[in-house]
């Protein structure tokens, strides 16, 4: 899950996109009004958080803007004014949620899930083989056994589900589901992939990762001979 956060504050946008990344999510951030709003434009993303007090152009005219361009992620509003009337300007303008500052981690995250949970009811649960993923519930089953994964693994196979029979090189890996650019020195990647072996795909048949040598990995059926 890709989410943009809308953050002039940098100590607040380093706090939201670090627990964010902690609890599984692709986070990216944005500092400045016209900045979020190309972001948004150009990128697809599963949830926005925005804050209303921006440089440039405000949270209420990046709102604005993106719903009449046709954005439609949810999109949750930050901001220290608690005042009724915002709230319901903030709702009306097209948010689906607004959260006042200060706000605690947990109840950010809470409200992070509720809204994606929202949204993946009208995603159709992802499958391949004897494999089920169901982004609703974040539960995710092999013939018919469930499977308990971190929220890395997770988003790792997530990924891998939502792009099947695709050659994925591990710096595309790194960057949608670590943020990262790639680093030729780490091998978080193959780590991970290789818990989600032992977990999806060790006792079961047949083997749906598979190493492309020198170029990163496939996830789907075997290829016939």
């Amino acid at each position: 899950m890709r989410v943009l956060v809308v953050e002039d504050e940098a100590k607040v946008a380093s706090f939201i996109a670090r627990g964010l990344g902690e609890a599984g999510y692709t986070v990216d951030v944005a500092g400045q009004g016209p900045a979020a709003l190309e972001e948004a434009t150009v990128n697809d993303y599963d949830l926005i958080l925005l804050d209303v007090m921006l440089p440039g152009i405000d949270g209420w005219e990046v709102l604005s803007q993106y719903r009449e361009g046709g954005g439609n992620s949810p999109v949750m509003m930050l901001t220290a004014r608690d005042a009724v009337e915002d709230k319901v300007r903030g709702l009306d303008s097209g948010a689906d949620d607004y959260l006042t500052k200060p706000f605690a981690l947990t109840e950010l995250l809470a409200r992070v899930r509720a809204l994606l949970r929202r949204e993946d009811r009208k995603t159709p649960v992802l499958r391949l083989a004897d494999l089920e993923l169901n982004p609703a519930s974040r539960e995710v089953r092999r013939a018919e056994k469930k499977i308990n994964l971190s929220a890395r693994e997770y988003a790792l196979l997530e990924y891998f589900m939502r792009h099947q029979d695709r050659i994925l090189s591990r710096s595309m890996v790194l960057e949608h589901v670590w943020d990262y650019s790639f680093d030729p020195e780490t091998n978080v990647v193959d780590v991970y992939v290789s818990y989600l072996r032992n977990k999806i795909d060790r006792g079961f048949d047949p083997p749906l990762i598979h190493t492309m040598r020198g170029v990163g990995y496939r996830f789907g059926l075997p290829e016939k001979a």
